[in-house]
């Protein structure tokens, strides 16, 4: 068996392969091609950093950060700050017998106040949502039946939702004090 470099048309293939993948590449336009939009929830994500570390800052601590560690009596104070503390203001109980709490004087609950516009009103219906699989489960319905039931909770996330994601999409393209996009 003759070596590929010398079979018939080896030669021409080896010329067009790089001219073939130009296309695959995005390299043929001279333009890069746009990165894509961001996921919603990464839109929100990001925003709630943004307003979270703002707001820890004003409070005067220094926002968490991966990889980098606080002596645990700041780390106590920086959640506090970032979660509120005493008893929690918001409280749902699930069928499935589950309590879901949350405070709404912390850093965190400042964000989704003004992410959602109703801090109390996105606590029930995020949980409520979050939970149908759970609810199908422990009340052997299908998730069909359950959403059914929960039509206008779910339609109350989606509204809330792109609410948030509007004035998330606001608050990353303000520039911040120091001059520069919150990115």
């Amino acid at each position: 068996m003759a070596p590929a470099s010398r079979k018939p048309g080896a030669r021409r293939a080896a010329t067009l392969l790089p001219l073939l993948c130009l296309p695959l590449t995005g390299c043929s336009s001279g333009t890069p091609e746009p990165a894509p939009a961001p996921a919603p929830d990464e839109v929100i994500k990001a925003a709630t950093q943004v307003l979270t570390d703002a707001c820890l800052t004003h409070r005067g601590l220094t926002p968490p950060r991966p990889g980098r560690s606080s002596p645990p009596a700041d780390e106590r104070r920086i959640a506090a700050a970032l979660f509120g503390t005493g008893p929690a203001e918001l409280s749902l109980t699930l069928p499935t017998g589950y309590a879901v709490r949350a405070h709404t004087d912390g850093c965190l609950g400042a964000a989704q106040q003004q992410l959602y516009g109703d801090q109390r009103r996105w606590f029930r219906v995020s949980v409520i949502v979050n939970n149908l699989g759970p609810e199908a489960d422990h009340t052997h319905c299908t998730l069909n039946e359950v959403c059914g039931r929960h039509r206008a909770d779910i339609a109350d996330w989606k509204r809330m939702r792109s609410r948030a994601l509007a004035e998330a999409t606001t608050v990353l393209n303000q520039p911040s004090p120091q001059g520069d996009t919150p990115r």
